[in-house]
């Protein structure tokens, strides 16, 4: 089956995730290498905000696509493929933070101004700003990173899909499995943990 592709790999037209998908089925080799190129980046944050190690998140992150590669021919063509990836990458990272039988403590309220509702990831670097502004952006986002990494697993998890990646509560209600309710009293809480932590280091 050919497919249409990007200019440098695949020639005009940049093909979905559902003709990868299939593409890959179809014994194209340039597919499956695709879909790595286009989520290896973005879960590998993802994995590293979750579990706090970036090493450790590149073999999950392998691990995921492992999985994906073996158990393609079985995926549900009627599902989003990121949501799908996305679930078995949160899967490894909450394993991950079982077996290490941590305690890690809970924290937040929002950083931003705009409210809750705001679908926008948190900014931390403006490439426009002034080298010292810059400076302080890089300061901020690695203390966020920091104060995420102590929180409680399960708030960890909706904080960094809601705050750090805008996603929307149904989609991380599919991607945790968890109903709406749940989705926002564990980010609420979630919140206002972080808020109490991160708050002395922002006078």
């Amino acid at each position: 089956m050919a497919v249409s592709a990007s200019r440098t790999r695949w020639g005009v037209v940049s093909p979905d995730n559902a003709q990868l998908v299939a593409a890959h089925l179809a014994g194209d080799p340039r597919a499956f290498q695709e879909l790595v190129d286009r989520y290896r980046g973005p879960l590998l944050n993802f994995v590293t905000r979750m579990i706090g190690d970036r090493e450790r998140a590149e073999d999950l992150v392998q691990e995921a696509f492992i999985r994906v590669y073996r158990h393609l021919h079985r995926f549900d063509s009627t599902r989003k493929f990121s949501t799908w990836i996305y679930t078995i990458a949160s899967n490894l990272g909450k394993n991950e933070l079982r077996n290490r039988s941590r305690n890690p403590l809970v924290l937040y309220q929002s950083l931003r101004p705009h409210g809750e509702d705001d679908e926008r990831p948190l900014q931390f670097e403006d490439s426009s700003a002034r080298p010292d502004d810059m400076f302080a952006n890089r300061h901020l986002r690695e203390l966020v990173d920091r104060t995420v990494a102590t929180l409680a697993p399960h708030h960890r998890e909706v904080f960094v899909m809601r705050e750090l990646e805008g996603r929307g509560y149904e989609e991380i209600a599919q991607l945790t499995g968890s109903n709406l309710g749940t989705v926002k009293s564990r980010l609420n809480r979630a919140r206002r943990a972080f808020a109490e932590r991160i708050a002395p280091y922002l006078d």
